[in-house]
Formats: C-alpha cells, sequence, structure tokens
C-alpha cells in the first residue's frame, strides 16, 4: 500500500502550482491528492496568513496541528474520514465557517469551543442522538446548519417533524439543509 502525501509535500505542490508562497497565502487548497493525505501534520503551522483552507476529498481521520492558523476563517474537510471534531478547538476563536460534509462525525466534541461559527455543513455524517444536535445551540453565532443525510435528519424528515423539531431546539438558526427558517412551526 502506498504511502499518503504529507502535508510538506501538499504545501511544496500548492507552491509551485500557484508560484505563492505557503506561509504567505490567504487561501489554501489540497483537495483531492494522489495519494491522498492521510494526516493533518506539523506543517499547517507555516500557514500563518491563510484565512481560508481546503482539504476536502482525502483520507485525513482526525483533526490536528491548526496551532498556527492565527486567520483560519473557512475550513474545508469535506469527504475525509474524520470521526471525531477534537482539534477544532485551536481555531476556536476565528473560525467562522466549517464544512465537513460526507464524513463519520456523531458527536459535537469540540464545535462548542467554536466562538464565531455562522456555518456549519454537516451532510452525509453519524449524527443519531437528538442531544448531539441540540448542544449545537450552545454555538453562539450558528446561523445555517446543513444536517441532511444524518441518520437523526433521515428518520425525522420520513415523520415530517425534522424542520420544527430543529427550529424549537435551535431558534437562533436562520437556514436548515439550506431551507431558510422563516414561518417554519
Amino acid at each position: 500500500m502506498s504511502k499518503g502525501t504529507s502535508i510538506k509535500d501538499a504545501l511544496k505542490q500548492f507552491e509551485d502550482e500557484t508560484g505563492q508562497k505557503a506561509k504567505d497565502a490567504k487561501i489554501v487548497k489540497m483537495i483531492g491528492k494522489i495519494p491522498m493525505i492521510e494526516r493533518m501534520d506539523a506543517s499547517l503551522s507555516q500557514l500563518e496568513s491563510c484565512e481560508q483552507l481546503s482539504l476536502s476529498t482525502n483520507k485525513i481521520d482526525k483533526i490536528s496541528n491548526l496551532n498556527g492558523l492565527k486567520n483560519l476563517r473557512v475550513l474545508s474537510l469535506g469527504r475525509n474520514v474524520i470521526k471525531s471534531l477534537a482539534g477544532i478547538e485551536a481555531v476556536g476563536d476565528t473560525l467562522v465557517e466549517l464544512w465537513c460534509s460526507y464524513n463519520l462525525v456523531d458527536k459535537v466534541k469540540g464545535l462548542l469551543a467554536l466562538k464565531k461559527l455562522k456555518l456549519l455543513h454537516m451532510a452525509h455524517n453519524k449524527f443519531s442522538d437528538m442531544g448531539e444536535v441540540v448542544k449545537m445551540g450552545a454555538i453562539p453565532l450558528l446561523e445555517d446548519l446543513i444536517l441532511i443525510g444524518n441518520p437523526i435528519e433521515e428518520e425525522r424528515s420520513e415523520a415530517g417533524t425534522w424542520m420544527a423539531d430543529i427550529h424549537k431546539k435551535l431558534p437562533n438558526l436562520k437556514k436548515l439543509d439550506g431551507v431558510v427558517l422563516v414561518g417554519v412551526e
């Protein structure tokens, strides 16, 4: 089995392709590398200026080494094999958007540290406990949430209670699963 692409090598490819120094780049995309990135290693710490980081469509299984990303506002980790959001706390003071659909997450651990988070896309994960979804209400600025394709959403959508249930439990939401929540009762 081949070894995955390291963040260090992916950043070198990024620099070669864009002509930018990774440490100065505001937007860094390392999407669908071949071989795929498997670990968020310490090389990420050089992304001091990065505001938007995309590591989608890889084989990353856990979030780590975000400490040096002091300006990160948007993090895209969709289509990986992430089981837990532990480690996301490192960007709790700056992150505004987290794109984490198509992973294996079933708990909100780590999310509650994201004080500025407004948009959370968690479609097609493993959330099956309404208690975990309710905890998202503790994210003070959260207004746009996508949970479609999670076991809890599929179960309640069939019963016809999904939108109303979530709107009652998370009254600050403005948008759920792409639908504006105006007059939803």
